[in-house]
């Protein structure tokens, strides 16, 4: 990440260079949709035509088994209809990109929020302040949690559970699917005692002929249950959420503020996890948490097994006020064996991570361990040219 001598102003994005690393993870990763084993990362650097620079994410995966994005999909819309739309362009400042990709642009939000959040990480550096900073951010440190894989018997999940709270993680996640689901988390808060925040993630596992199955979970004093219907669903949300006490969360469904806003009018859940990834960028998770703020709803940020890049916009973004509840923001060590960033995240043994106050990310990029790791790179300039594919 390079500073620049001109300080804040215009913001005129030169060129982009689009690159995809590949990053084994410590352990297989399974939910109810499928199992990762190593992570396909799309990174985007991005250059001012001052000399300043910095990076961001693309958090789409390999397969449309998230959202309907992957990494195909959103190499293909950046090179093709997002970076041209703003690449020698200028703006005043970052939060004017959201609209300009999204105009007659519909989806691919993943691919958008990898252009709009790498314009809010260079204005950080252009301004000389800390991204948590130009983003109204006001704390200093964030509560962690831990998500916590499908195990194959509820013995090896409990294991896993005691060891994240002997690590100082604030809220144990638990993912579930059918059959593996209340005798697993059963099992755990009978482990862990009734003082440990604990809550259940389902991705969109269930319909709504598993309400008196799911309602069993009331017993088990849960922080939430996690999108335990369709993706796009906010209908039957509300219709389950009226039959169980505890707070439904939405994940996967809140796309936009406008579906924040039919959330609260329809009562389809008391809690939003904010991706910043899946809304798409920094503008739009920020407008979800001012809605849900007014509200009175809290929110927390989700991960989406990012490297320490990915992690960097999380965390300046957890350090928003309404993010009262514990976000997945692991430690790097948590999925990988090295990261991208120096110094790698790590938390305090209160289980808090520490919001960066220097300029920009609050991280250096390990640029040297990125081309070792890049397996195809396209550099992208103004007026539609694309130089170097390899």
């Amino acid at each position: 990440m390079t500073a620049s001598s001109n300080g804040a102003g215009t913001l005129r994005i030169d060129r982009m260079i689009l690159r995809e690393i590949r990053l084994e993870l410590r352990e297989p990763f399974r939910i109810s949709s499928g199992i990762v084993t190593d992570r396909r990362i799309a990174l985007l650097e991005l250059f001012d035509a001052s000399g300043a620079s910095t990076w961001s994410e693309c958090v789409a995966f390999q397969l449309p088994n998230y959202t309907a994005e992957t990494i195909e999909t959103a190499w293909l819309a950046i090179r093709e209809w997002l970076a041209p739309r703003i690449l020698g362009r200028d703006f005043a400042g970052p939060e004017e990109i959201h609209a300009v990709l999204e105009k007659n642009i519909r989806g691919h939000n993943m691919a958008k929020a990898a252009v709009e959040m790498g314009c809010w990480g260079l204005a950080s550096v252009l301004r000389d302040l800390p991204l948590s900073a130009i983003l109204g951010g006001t704390r200093d440190r964030v509560a962690t949690g831990i998500s916590l894989g499908i195990q194959s018997e509820p013995a090896l999940l409990v294991q896993r559970a005691e060891a994240a709270v002997a690590a100082g993680y604030r809220k144990i996640k638990v993912k579930i699917q059918p059959g593996q689901d209340v005798e697993y988390v059963r099992a755990v808060r009978d482990a862990l005692g009734d003082s440990v925040g604990m809550m259940a993630d389902a991705n969109s596992a269930y319909t709504l002929k598993d309400v008196e199955h799911l309602a069993q979970l009331d017993d088990l004093g849960l922080i939430m249950l996690e999108q335990p219907l369709g993706d796009d669903d906010l209908v039957r949300h509300a219709t389950l959420q009226r039959r169980m006490r505890t707070p439904i969360c939405l994940d996967e469904s809140i796309t936009s503020v406008d579906r924040a806003e039919d959330m609260i009018t329809l009562q389809s859940g008391r809690i939003i996890n904010i991706k910043p990834g899946r809304v798409g960028g920094l503008s739009a998770a920020k407008a979800i948490h001012d809605v849900a703020q007014r509200a009175g709803m809290p929110v927390w940020c989700g991960g989406m097994l990012e490297s320490g890049i990915g992690r960097a916009y999380n965390v300046a973004l957890a350090s928003l006020p309404n993010f009262s509840l514990p976000g997945d923001l692991s430690p790097s060590a948590r999925y990988w064996a090295r990261d991208i960033v120096s110094p790698e995240w790590t938390m305090d043994d209160e289980g808090m991570v520490h919001v960066p106050r220097e300029a920009g990310l609050g991280v250096s990029v390990d640029e040297d361990r990125i081309e070792a790791l890049t397996v195809r790179r396209e550099e992208l300039r103004p007026a539609r040219a694309t130089v170097g594919v390899t």
